[in-house]
């Protein structure tokens, strides 16, 4: 592995006292507080962290935004407000060389727009269509005991899907309703979220460490949407470490 890379991840934990007591470390590199990667991604980890609090891993992550924003987020998603810190812009992204995203100089906005319609993004299309028609290959979000509200105005339980769909799997509308909650949030409170419109492109990083604070896997994302190498199942690539 490049040594130059492996130096700046060293670095990157020195800096943040990304130490952990676990064997392993996932370090996830956000764009913006604000990105539907971000808050996606979060809740995935919430998740998992739910699921294997006894396993061997630590897991922090770094965004781009304020500790207002922080604060917010962490209390939507979950995600441990002492493992996330927060940046002002993308320094630590460029150094790593993380995907800014496209950029034809009109600003934020225009380039994430572009962006959400395919191009230079060319798995968001299929990963927006596959919210709404469902995956029978993925795992399903919502129990039937879980309640949903979206948009403050229509709520329902978990168990409209499973009336309507079945369960055990990723039932139609049911990533699109998960994204749309997401989406709610972060409209709602968009000057805590997004710190700087013109990061809105910049994409995210993923970088598991052993002990000894080597990479031994690495993701970088290039698409919205696209913040693992297999969405249908984002954290899979941890399987065979939850299992030692």
């Amino acid at each position: 592995m490049n040594y130059e890379f492996q130096n700046n991840i060293k670095n990157l934990v020195e800096e943040f006292n990304f130490h952990g007591q676990k064997k392993f470390k996932l370090i996830v590199l956000f764009g913006l507080l604000g990105d539907f990667d971000s808050f996606e991604y979060a809740l995935n980890l919430k998740s998992f962290i739910d699921n294997h609090q006894d396993k061997n891993i630590d897991i922090f992550a770094i965004a781009i935004g304020n500790q207002t924003g922080k604060e917010k987020f962490c209390n939507f998603t979950g995600f441990r407000e002492e493992n996330l810190i927060v940046v002002s812009d993308n320094q630590i992204h460029n150094t790593l060389k993380i995907s800014s995203g496209l950029d034809i100089g009109l600003g934020g906005w225009i380039n994430m727009l572009i962006m959400l319609s395919g191009i230079n993004s060319l798995k968001t299309i299929k990963e927006v269509i596959r919210g709404y028609t469902g995956d029978r290959k993925a795992k399903q979000i919502y129990s039937e005991f879980d309640n949903i509200e979206i948009l403050r105005s229509l709520k329902f339980s978990g168990n409209a899907f499973r009336k309507v769909f079945g369960d055990g799997y990723l039932r139609p509308f049911e990533l699109a309703t998960f994204r749309l909650n997401n989406m709610n949030e972060i409209i709602q409170n968009w000057r805590d979220y997004i710190l700087n419109e013109k990061y809105l492109p910049q994409r995210g990083a993923s970088f598991l460490l052993n002990n000894k604070n080597q990479v031994i896997y690495k993701f970088f994302s290039s698409d919205v949407l696209g913040y693992s190498s297999n969405m249908r199942d984002p954290l899979g690539f941890l399987n065979d470490l939850i299992k030692q």
